[in-house]
């Protein structure tokens, strides 16, 4: 179930030596890119908890144990989103967004994943029962890829992801 990205590693490129200290608390949901960045900000921060918010309840969601554990080698990550597509449809705006994710392993190995995440929000206005619900993940689909990351893109498929 790569939906849900847990990154796994083997070998790979050494990332460098140097141990960065954890970003800044980041937690936007206003936009894909937001919620994305929101998402490797609570990853990077070991916050799998938060990491784990900006998932919709789906019925393919994994257990939260599960979830956590799948991350639970990755010491950092980086990642690159491209240009999100929109599309609306019964009071729902739902957003595709291609990313590039560079993880950075507990032991300085670096992989790369390309691939999706499709994003769901309901239209604000006609949320009028508690509680309200922001912008969240609906689906990931992302798969490791051979591509160095400053050269790697991801793809949606046009017909999102199945």
């Amino acid at each position: 179930m790569a939906l849900f990205l847990a990154l796994p590693f083997g070998a790979s490129v050494p990332a460098s030596a140097a141990e960065p200290s954890p970003p800044d608390y980041r937690d936007d949901r206003s936009t894909p890119e937001a919620v994305i960045g929101s998402l490797y900000n609570a990853i990077d921060r070991q916050e799998y908890l938060r990491a784990y918010s900006y998932f919709r309840d789906e019925p393919d969601l994994p257990d939260f144990e599960t979830f956590a554990a799948g991350y639970a080698k990755t010491a950092r990550t980086r990642v690159r989103m491209g240009q999100p597509t929109e599309e609306g449809g019964a009071g729902s705006l739902y957003f595709s967004l291609p990313v590039a994710v560079e993880a950075i392993g507990t032991d300085g190995r670096a992989e790369v994943f390309t691939g999706c995440y499709e994003l769901r929000l309901v239209q604000p206005a006609v949320q009028v029962t508690p509680p309200f619900k922001p912008m969240g993940i609906v689906k990931g689909k992302l798969a490791k890829v051979t591509t160095p990351f400053d050269a790697a893109t991801g793809t949606c498929p046009d017909r999102g992801l199945q």
